[in-house]
């Protein structure tokens, strides 16, 4: 049967060498940046007014994903041009290790803004040689796990990192501190704490570039048109059905605004302290973990399309649901539901590139790919902030809903159309 078809070297490919080494490096950047990131909410309310922490959060994702997706778009010509990944990937995760350390010493919001878009310009970099030398790097038959894999390492550092994050917390502020808050805004004690923890956060990064410096090999493949491929691979034109899917990945893009809006809408309303956003951003992280090995499997065994409609789906249904949720259980559930989507789709949708291209434009469409995600990241979060703040969370959540159902639309019309040509 198919659904066990899988030769041992194609296994092996996936746990081993070029995957396995930018796995731990994918885990020690998150356990850097997530040691970080769940808690710039609480951050941003000792720097701004509390009516501006949801503008400033879309401004922060928006602005930095807009601009490193244009980078994406370049960086992936670029290595496809000289041969090379590795130097692009080491450069990319070489600013980010040093941008992101630099919070420690923010005073005002825009400061925090301009150093997230300095990481940002570094996952620019790195972001689509990476995943060109991920698909270089195994069997065709394997992309789906492989990607899946290499994301669930980055879950993995994304769990560590809240946890250290946690008792580093709790150390310098108490348990009492740490769970409940009778302020929406960080007092003097939470943003010293927070300063600390963000200057340790270079320790981990330092270990992700350590590990590209020695560990990290180039592989490069040949097409299988071998001597009949053309000159000039950023020419060369792509396949019309990868164009299709970038249509349906920009509509999901559109409507998928930062994930620091759910940790900032249970942090409101239930008026909680860094400990639960701390730990909502570990279940969630775990929740990807528990979901990104089967995601990627399923993709592999039963179609790229089940899996990323299904994953599409349900983040329709998490977004639909979310700001009615007025339980605390409610928000648990929901966040682990939203790791499933996560699952489904990161691995898949990879893997789906490298299906649809040649290996020696893979770099380029890399870069599309994720230039397009990260493009609609500034109109999906700053739309999202701007609603939230002159109406209501309902309005913004039920938005993104939206804009993930058309996805799924035009991605099951692209999988029919494709089907129905076969059949002919």
């Amino acid at each position: 049967m198919k659904i066990f078809n899988i030769s041992g070297p194609a296994l092996k490919s996936v746990f081993r060498g070029n995957v396995l080494m930018l796995g731990l490096v994918s885990f020690f950047t998150d356990f850097s940046s997530e040691m970080i990131y769940p808690l710039l909410p609480l951050f941003f309310s000792g720097l701004v007014s509390s009516g501006m922490v949801a503008v400033y959060i879309g401004l922060m994702d928006g602005i930095a994903e807009t601009v490193a997706s244009v980078l994406k778009i370049y960086s992936g010509r670029i290595s496809d041009a000289i041969g090379k990944r590795k130097p692009l990937v080491f450069w990319g995760y070489g600013i980010s290790t040093f941008a992101r350390p630099a919070l420690a010493v923010c005073t005002a919001g825009w400061h925090v803004i301009l150093l997230r878009f300095i990481d940002r310009i570094g996952k620019g970099i790195r972001t689509a040689p990476r995943d060109a030398l991920i698909s270089e790097s195994v069997y065709p038959e394997v992309r789906g796990l492989a990607f899946s894999f290499h994301r669930s390492m980055d879950h993995a550092g994304a769990v560590l990192g809240p946890v250290t994050a946690g008792v580093f917390l709790y150390l310098l502020l108490g348990g009492g501190e740490l769970w409940s808050r009778s302020s929406a805004t960080a007092d003097a004690g939470e943003m010293h704490a927070l300063r600390w923890l963000f200057a340790f956060a270079l320790i981990p990064g330092v270990a992700a570039v350590w590990i590209i410096t020695g560990k990290i090999k180039e592989i490069r493949k040949q097409s299988a048109a071998g001597a009949n491929k053309p000159e000039n691979h950023n020419t060369a034109p792509l396949p019309g059905r990868f164009y299709v899917f970038l249509v349906a990945v920009t509509l999901f893009a559109l409507g998928n605004s930062s994930d620091l809006f759910l940790l900032y809408y249970a942090q409101t309303k239930f008026s909680l302290g860094p400990g639960f956003l701390i730990l909502f951003w570990t279940v969630l992280h775990l929740s990807k973990i528990c979901f990104s090995m089967p995601g990627g499997w399923l993709s592999d065994r039963l179609g790229r399309q089940f899996t990323i409609t299904f994953g599409w789906i349900i983040y329709m249904a998490v977004y639909c649901v979310f700001p009615f949720a007025s339980e605390l259980w409610m928000i648990w559930l929901l966040i682990i539901a939203y790791g499933l989507f996560y699952g489904m789709t990161e691995g898949s949708e990879k893997a789906l590139v490298a299906d649809f291209v040649p290996a020696e434009c893979q770099g380029r469409a890399y870069g599309l790919y994720h230039g397009v995600v990260g493009l609609g990241a500034l109109p999906a979060s700053l739309v999202f902030g701007i609603l939230w703040s002159m109406t209501s969370p309902k309005v913004s959540f039920i938005l993104g809903a939206f804009f993930a159902a058309a996805a799924a639309a035009v991605i099951t019309a692209l999988f029919l159309t494709t089907a129905k040509k076969q059949s002919l």
